[in-house]
């Protein structure tokens, strides 16, 4: 499994404050890259209990479903306090309409209900990609830090505005995207993935 410049690649997502991300991450490699609502795949739903396999299978879903490579990111915020949920259920804890803040305010609310000291958390990305043959190679990446309420900044996504990674003071919706963008857990993931055999 090969990537080269100007290759097209999908990325498995309907989350476009994630697809934007990956398409920043992307932008100085070359590829033609589309988000799969662009191309009208179907969301498949994520079965697995870790972020490696629901990695796995919307990537597979989407090259099979589009001929192309596909590159699937699961990701989320694990807290210590709260024995790493929300987890692989990040964004359903944002319920059907992906209202974060909704999502935000349960786990302050589970913190308090658990009289909660310890606010440490991480964000863990893995990255899925996978070839029409069935072929994958995974990537995972993580950034350790803690939480803070109320959320603060409107340049994130998710749960970025209650997060502030180790040795910042800033929230992930607080710095510059290109700051964020060369330290998260995302970030950390995709040196992994382009540092691969599959980029040479």
């Amino acid at each position: 499994m090969k990537l080269k410049r100007g290759d097209a690649l999908v990325v498995a997502s309907h989350n476009k404050g994630k697809v934007r991300e990956i398409e920043e991450l992307l932008a100085p490699f070359g590829f033609v890259v589309r988000g799969a609502a662009e191309l009208g795949l179907a969301e498949p739903d994520e079965t697995e209990a870790t972020f490696e396999g629901n990695a796995i299978l919307k990537a597979r879903a989407a090259a099979n479903a589009s001929g192309l490579m596909a590159l699937a990111d699961d990701s989320g915020l694990s807290v210590t306090a709260l024995d790493g949920e929300p987890g692989i259920y990040s964004a359903r804890w944002a319920g059907e309409t992906k209202d974060f803040s909704f999502a935000m305010a349960r786990v302050e609310r589970e913190l308090k209900e658990k009289y909660a000291t310890d606010f440490s958390a991480k964000f863990v990305c893995v990255l899925a990609l996978a070839a029409p043959n069935g072929e994958t190679e995974t990537f995972r990446g993580e950034v350790e830090g803690h939480l803070t309420f109320p959320p603060r900044g409107t340049k994130g996504f998710g749960y970025d505005p209650i997060f502030v990674a180790n040795g910042m003071t800033e929230t992930f919706a607080e710095i510059e995207p290109a700051a964020k963008h060369a330290m998260s857990h995302r970030a950390h993931a995709f040196d992994k993935l382009v540092n691969s055999p599959i980029f040479r």
